[in-house]
């Protein structure tokens, strides 16, 4: 039975109607304003009795929450969605304006709600969590109450989510302005295109050297010219978050970060520490890989550069009917899921100019729906990026039915659902490769990944950790911003590079990401905690998903280190189950390199 014809264009009219003149979404834009305004005037007119009572009108006001977060998050889900299809659509930024406008405001009800919880007295707090509609909430509510009992008054709090609209998430917005500016010329069969950032960046999976060398020269200068623009921005960014961080007397930077992942400074520290144990193997893969092409030693636009000189092409059709055939291997739910995505066009795959960067999957509440953002031109990353995306859509799924406020996962575990289905299509692709060479191939794209989220990854959070020590002092240079990158490339990738990327801290969104601080790690802690549940999933076999259904549920309603010992039965505060993680890593290394000994 042969799938119906996929299209690689997503359907987003079925959301709102009219694109960023949506008649439809300025009415729901009014209409998410009132719902805010009601929450607003509500939280500030609730004096906690410690009695009973206070149950009641805390089901009241979670309800509003949860009317006031559904419509927002469908609003900037959307104008998410039109910014990255058109990266030209200057209403899109105009509507983004007014739906960071609307975040602060609810931001602003949410921290004064958190500072009524922290009034209720202990012994009524125990009371009130008794209430049957309650129960299930006790996790979130109480970290809410706890993390706001660490924050500043709710008057300043307001202060500090209202100077954040012109201040700290503009700087994020400005970044998005400088970027969709910029046109990278790349030649084709002798005429020079001028290329998209996300368009060019796939240049730097072909098998022609040459080529990638001369995307990343024009690369590294369309960045250079705007470096300055950016590293004010990254400066103006990072200082708003300490002087915030200062004001409520926090001074280790990790702190926000490890609190919204819900995960101790142990379990990080484990985890960097077995990595940086276990580097050799993924230091000879790449001097193996460097022997393969030819080179003394890979260079950074090397990195991605396939395994021998295959121009394989995998149509977006086949890269979808693949995903699905073998999601189906793993579990009827996942399988049915998968197919409803791509039959109802939730994937924006097509490859064409004006689209931004990267990929992404947001959610629609509203609708129970998801999109997916990529640009697709072939590559068996390609393939494992979309299965990745369909990961996260399926997490969102998996949470159906879970109370609003409990759907709160933090981005470490958000990762490990992307990741999990992105090993599932990886490995299938190895294991059905139709000969050594093609094995190669696909082999080589799956450690590729691993080199990206235990040297790539770790680069970025030694970077970004040393520049928010030395910007604590003050602002920070655009030459030693590139100063410091370079030193933390050369750390994380044990020097086993010939040239490296000064200029990535500008070219990698991820740093000037307002929502949340440390955009790194949790990759890499989603990437190893996965690997722990495919494990699992291999052993016990097709009858896992319900099991690994019940984990998704569950992360955002406990810390990682109680979710890994309820389901996993692992202490992730200690080596062993690190080491096993990164052992899956070493073991296709050590398969490649066998099979290359004697290339």
């Amino acid at each position: 039975m042969t799938s119906p014809t996929y299209s690689d264009v997503w359907n987003l009219e079925v959301i709102f109607k009219g694109g960023s003149d949506s008649a439809e979404l300025a009415d729901h834009l009014e209409v998410t304003k009132d719902l805010i305004e009601q929450f607003h005037l509500k939280v500030n007119h609730w004096t906690p009795s410690n009695s009973s009572d206070d149950a009641a009108t805390l089901t009241e006001l979670l309800a509003d929450f949860e009317a006031a977060g559904k419509k927002l998050r469908q609003a900037g889900a959307f104008v998410g969605c039109l910014q990255a299809q058109n990266t030209d659509d200057k209403k899109a930024y105009t509507l983004e304006a007014a739906v960071t406008g609307l975040s602060a405001a609810f931001q602003s009800s949410l921290s004064a709600f958190d500072h009524v919880l922290t009034t209720v007295s202990d012994d009524a707090w125990l009371e009130i969590l008794k209430d049957e509609n309650l129960k299930a909430l006790t996790f979130s509510l109480t970290e809410r109450r706890e993390r706001a009992k660490d924050k500043l008054s709710k008057e300043e709090e307001a202060m500090i989510s209202a100077l954040g609209v012109d201040g700290y998430h503009s700087w994020g917005q400005l970044y998005d302005l400088i970027v969709s500016k910029i046109k990278i010329p790349v030649e084709d069969n002798g005429e020079v295109k001028q290329l998209s950032v996300g368009q060019a960046f796939n240049k730097f999976s072909s098998p022609e050297r040459q080529l990638r060398q001369s995307v990343f020269r024009n690369w590294e200068k369309a960045w250079n010219e705007q470096a300055d623009y950016l590293s004010k921005t990254l400066n103006h960014l990072s200082g708003f978050r300490l002087n915030v961080y200062k004001k409520r007397g926090w001074e280790e930077v990790l702190k926000e970060p490890l609190s919204i992942n819900r995960m101790k400074k142990e379990t990080l520290e484990t985890m960097w520490q077995v990595i940086s144990e276990n580097k050799q193997p993924l230091v000879q893969y790449l001097n193996r890989k460097a022997q393969l092409l030819g080179l003394e030693k890979l260079s950074w636009y090397d990195l991605d550069a396939p395994y021998g000189k295959t121009e394989t092409k995998i149509s977006y059709q086949e890269g979808a009917e693949f995903i699905e055939q073998n999601f189906a291997l793993f579990g009827e739910k996942l399988a049915a899921f998968t197919k409803n995505a791509f039959e109802n066009q939730w994937i924006e795959a097509e490859d064409r100019p004006g689209k931004a960067p990267g990929g992404f999957c947001t959610g629609f509440p509203e609708d129970e729906q998801s999109r997916i953002f990529m640009t697709y031109s072939g590559t068996p990353s390609n393939v494992s990026t979309l299965a990745h995306e369909l990961g996260h859509a399926f997490h969102s799924y998996a949470m159906r039915g879970v109370h609003y406020l409990n759907r709160g996962y933090a981005m470490n575990v958000a990762e490990t659902a992307s990741t999990f289905a992105e090993m599932i299509v990886s490995d299938a692709a190895v294991k059905n490769a139709k000969d050594e060479e093609e094995k190669l191939v696909l082999l080589d794209d799956k450690i590729q990944r691993s080199v990206a989220l235990l040297m790539n990854i770790h680069a970025r959070f030694i970077f970004e950790t040393r520049f928010y020590e030395e910007r604590k002092r003050g602002p920070v240079s655009t030459e030693r911003l590139n100063e410091l990158m370079e030193a933390a490339q050369k750390e994380a990738y044990c020097e086993a590079l010939d040239e490296y990327h000064p200029l990535f801290w500008a070219s990698k969104l991820h740093f000037f990401i307002t929502g949340v601080p440390f955009y790194n790690f949790p990759y890499t802690f989603g990437f190893l905690f996965s690997l722990g549940i495919y494990a699992q999933a291999l052993d016990e076999g097709k009858g896992y998903e319900e099991k690994y259904i019940a984990l998704l549920r569950d992360t955002a309603s406990m810390t990682v280190e109680d979710l890994a010992s309820k389901h996993l039965q692992v202490d992730l505060t200690q080596k062993d189950f690190w080491e096993k993680a990164v052992g899956l890593c070493i073991d296709d290394i050590d398969e490649f390199l066998k099979l290359t000994e004697n290339k």
